[in-house]
């Protein structure tokens, strides 16, 4: 039988899991995954902890403490969601320890109402490191103009870093610059470049669903004809400057005092659309050095009918700058796209992130009164945050 997952490893693919769960670490799910599916890490967001914390039998103890040491909402939610995150991150450290360091990773993201404050970011950031207290934890801090100098300084203090919320090239070549500057620093602070890692995150369905939806506005032939093309050209062109950075004189310096690279991460890689083939996302961004992270759903899809066929990235530079040319031509301001995702996307986490407080508040309060189920009164806005945040 035809082990697919360890077919997109071997080409230089890391396969992580956009998902986490008590559920899923109580059950052993996790587990089972990194050791029969090839997962090798782990991303989480303000969405699916909000719909992690609808589990309710799995989260009830916890809140019954919580609320009976009166600890305030937001302290709550550090309290719950870290306690998960140091859970994978021991559930991973196998894959961590495997690979050197460069896997076995589980992301936790900082506050995104912090997204336009670069102190409070970083300050978020160490406090997340203090708390879980892993070697093989991910800071995602959210690529916005205030994320970059974050970034630089995170780094700098020795805490790897998940960069988020990336969509465009020009937004991807600053995030590689605040990378490289961010480890020139840890550097010259003493820091061991060998324990510090990063990954950023480049978001690909979304890209198509906000072109495509201006494609059909448009409503020509030409116009239709480009559906689904935008999401994989751009992340196509995302790992040509990639290799770029990674091949310069600045960046050997770094791997010669030991450095690992900042692998490009493909997120949001579920398909929005039911007409498109529900791998395609990770079919088409076959790549060395690069990480997918997928809901469980495509993980298994992929596990049965995906298709390694080697590189399908490097070779399609000249195609993907073809389809961004012909996009313009019809009409398609690919860098209004781009602004409009990035605001979306803060915009979408933060409310998320509201949701998840909000479940919680009520959860606390049904905890501390002794009345019913607390995660109950949070499955309400758990599914909100559903609809709101969508993958990540």
């Amino acid at each position: 039988m035809t082990d697919r997952l360890s077919e997109l490893t071997a080409a230089g693919v890391a396969v992580w899991l956009d998902d986490l769960s008590r559920v899923r670490l109580s059950s052993g799910g996790l587990d089972q995954l990194r050791r029969e599916q090839h997962v090798a890490g782990v991303t989480t967001n303000p969405t699916i902890f909000a719909k992690a914390l609808a589990d309710a039998d799995t989260y009830d103890g916890q809140l019954r403490d919580l609320a009976t040491r009166g600890v305030e909402v937001e302290e709550a939610v550090r309290m719950l969601t870290t306690y998960d995150v140091r859970w994978a991150c021991d559930v991973m450290r196998p894959s961590y320890d495997g690979s050197q360091g460069v896997d076995g990773r589980v992301s936790i993201e900082v506050d995104p109402r912090l997204a336009h404050e670069t102190e409070k970011t970083v300050a978020e950031a160490k406090a997340l490191w203090w708390l879980v207290d892993r070697p093989n934890l991910y800071i995602k801090i959210p690529a916005t103009e205030a994320g970059l100098p974050a970034i630089t300084a995170t780094l700098a203090e020795g805490i790897s870093v998940n960069v988020t919320l990336i969509f465009g090239l020009d937004r991807y070549s600053q995030v590689m610059e605040a990378f490289l500057a961010g480890l020139e620093q840890a550097k010259a602070n003493g820091h061991d470049l060998s324990k510090i890692g990063s990954v950023a995150s480049f978001f690909i369905s979304r890209v198509d669903s906000e072109v495509d939806k201006r494609l059909e506005k448009l409503g020509s032939d030409e116009a239709k004809a480009l559906r689904g093309k935008a999401a994989v050209a751009n992340a196509q062109l995302a790992y040509e400057r990639y290799s770029e950075v990674f091949s310069s004189d600045r960046w050997r310096a770094l791997a010669d005092a030991g450095a690992h690279p900042q692998r490009p991460l493909w997120a949001s890689t579920s398909t929005k659309n039911p007409d498109y083939r529900d791998v395609i996302y990770v079919e088409e961004l076959i790549a060395p050095g690069t990480v997918n992270t997928m809901p469980e759903s495509v993980i298994h899809a992929y596990a049965d009918h995906g298709e390694t066929r080697g590189d399908t990235v490097t070779g399609a530079y000249d195609a993907a700058r073809q389809v961004f040319t012909d996009l313009g031509s019809v009409g398609v301001d690919m860098s209004d796209v781009i602004g409009v995702l990035e605001r979306e996307g803060v915009e979408k986490f933060e409310a998320s992130w509201q949701e998840l407080l909000d479940g919680v508040r009520t959860s606390l309060a049904a905890a501390g009164q002794g009345t019913g189920r607390p995660g109950q009164a949070a499955q309400g806005n758990a599914d909100k945050a559903q609809q709101v945040g969508g993958n990540a």
